[in-house]
């Protein structure tokens, strides 16, 4: 246990017994420094994690204070059970309709999938870029078109060394975000009518993309703690025979789950040991709200057969659509097609996004990024217990800005986000997480945005229609 779950858990412990009681306030981060011998880092990870568990809650300028009942919704314990079939997906129309209705700005946004853009930096990005632009060489425009600006893809390299992963910087390719990476990289190892392994719930366009390829989808069991099961993988890669995975290990969406590492070293020897490669989305993984980030299933890779994918869309720039995959052994396949396909990914937002990084601030910019998101999270789950259904799960996630909500047996999730909408709040229904249209009542909400007071009361309504579904 590291100190600063040992000072939570501590503090924890005087809640729950009545020491502190709700509306009490803890002792600033300089006492708490002073009285238990440890850094101010150590303290205020303590409160990000006593926030995020709903015992306490941060006021401006104030501090930090016991959360009034301090009530938490019980967390699911029973991993999902798909079809052991691979399917040939029809989930498009779904997905479309749906997303569709979530993408407006007069919509209460928990069923988008990005977060809030006042949380970046977009002024200092704006800078950047206008320089960049300014000073472009005209043959910049066309040099190191595909796999992208070497400038950029040595930060990228340089990012995963502090976290002690080595990353050729040849293998890295850089594309017009994250979807367009984790597509290439599908595309560039699979054929049509291959099987491809994803979780179940699993991200809606890893479908997307399976179903426009024409591959199977294989769904294999995934626990809402821990991830991907992997007596069942083994199942899957056996009766299958993938040319793929497709996974989340870290903060997956919709879960919001994380693999412990020990078992993400052991994903990557069991396909290591298939030749089964590993497309890895870890677009969440710079968005934790612990003392360090999850390693990626990445660091374990000595095969190349790991491409990991993410971007600078969910944690820096979101619009400027900048993002990469490290392919590994793949990388020149993927090169092959990134320039076949759309060719290049547009110079000046990689120089411009270069000179950012370049420059410092970045990882100022995500910590206060991550103690924003942990503190609506906080709030948005202390609100779900508050005004849900009796009987209402909700998961924990440790970083990323989703959590999945699971409503009483026999709660129909897509009437809830008929009837939400027409309130004007979105939700993301559990069935378009699926292959065969599973998880009929879950749903999966977005915290990253502010939660005022519009937010509080459409939260609320949420829990009022979803009471009207519960069966009787």
């Amino acid at each position: 246990m590291t100190l600063y779950e040992s000072l939570a858990n501590q503090l924890e412990e005087s809640i729950r017994s009545g020491a502190l009681q709700p509306g009490d306030k803890l002792p600033s981060v300089r006492r708490t420094c002073s009285r238990r011998g440890v850094s101010p880092a150590t303290v205020f990870q303590a409160y990000y994690l006593l926030e995020a568990r709903g015992l306490i809650r941060a006021r401006e300028r104030s501090g930090y204070f016991v959360a009034p009942g301090h009530s938490e919704v019980p967390q699911p314990q029973v991993p999902s059970a798909p079809s052991e079939e691979a399917v040939e997906l029809d989930v498009a129309d779904r997905v479309f309709t749906l997303l569709d209705s979530v993408m407006k700005r007069h919509i209460v946004p928990f069923g988008s999938p990005i977060p809030s853009p006042t949380l970046f930096p977009l002024q200092r990005l704006g800078k950047s870029m206008a320089t960049a632009a300014r000073t472009l060489s005209p043959w910049a425009t066309v040099d190191e078109m595909s796999p992208g600006k070497q400038v950029l893809r040595r930060l990228i390299a340089a990012r995963y060394a502090v976290d002690g992963i080595t990353v050729r910087v040849d293998e890295i390719v850089i594309t017009s975000g994250a979807l367009e990476a984790l597509n290439l990289s599908l595309a560039s190892i699979t054929r049509p009518g291959d099987a491809v392994v994803v979780e179940s719930p699993t991200f809606y366009g890893a479908l997307q993309a399976i179903q426009r390829l024409g591959l199977r989808a294989v769904e294999v069991s995934t626990h809402p703690h821990e991830g991907l099961d992997l007596a069942a993988l083994r199942q899957a890669i056996s009766r299958h025979q993938p040319k793929a995975c497709w996974l989340m290990p870290t903060f997956q969406n919709p879960l919001g789950c994380t693999m412990p590492e020990d078992r993400k070293r052991e994903l990557v020897a069991l396909l290591a040991l298939h030749g089964v490669p590993l497309i890895e989305d870890d677009v969440y993984g710079e968005l934790y709200f612990g003392p360090r980030r999850p390693l990626p299933a990445k660091a374990f890779d000595r095969e190349g057969l790991v491409l990991h994918c993410s971007s600078y869309s969910k944690t820096l720039a979101p619009g400027y659509r900048i993002g990469w995959t490290a392919a590994g052994i793949h990388a020149d396949a993927v090169t092959r097609l990134k320039l076949s396909t759309t060719l290049a990914t547009s110079a000046p937002g990689q120089l411009g996004l270069a000179r950012y990084l370049a420059g410092g601030g970045y990882d100022r910019h995500l910590r206060k990024m991550r103690e924003q998101l942990a503190h609506q999270y906080a709030g948005a789950a202390q609100a779900v217990a508050r005004h849900f259904p009796a009987g209402t799960e909700a998961t924990r996630p440790g970083g990323g800005y989703m959590f999945w909500v699971v409503l009483p047996e026999g709660t129909d999730a897509v009437e809830l986000h008929r009837r939400a909408l027409a309130q004007r709040v979105s939700v993301a229904p559990g069935p378009m997480f699926s292959a065969s249209g599973q998880f009929a009542n879950c749903i999966r909400l977005n915290f990253g945005h502010p939660l005022d007071a519009r937010a509080e009361r459409a939260l609320e309504q949420l829990g009022k229609l979803a009471s009207q579904l519960v069966p009787s």
